[in-house]
């Protein structure tokens, strides 16, 4: 990983890769928040890069996607 990223541009490439895996498990915004207790809306913010979640949220996600929490930062 580039080590000289900006904070705005990980949370980009982070959001790039939840909705990657989203799609790949062919879940919509609400099907995906069902999962993982989040409000779809905000799903959709994270995965702009407008959001900077908190490590708890990344272990709803990756619950959500049932998946390892580090498949997630694998960017």
């Amino acid at each position: 990983m580039n080590t000289e990223l900006s904070n705005e541009e990980f949370l980009i490439r982070f959001g790039g890769k939840l909705k990657k895996l989203r799609v790949f498990k062919n879940l919509s915004y609400r099907q995906m928040a069902q999962r993982c207790d989040l409000d779809y809306s905000y799903i959709s913010k994270i995965e702009k890069g407008q959001h900077n979640i908190q490590l708890t949220t990344v272990l709803e996600l990756s619950k959500g996607l049932d998946i390892m929490p580090k498949e997630l930062f694998d960017f």
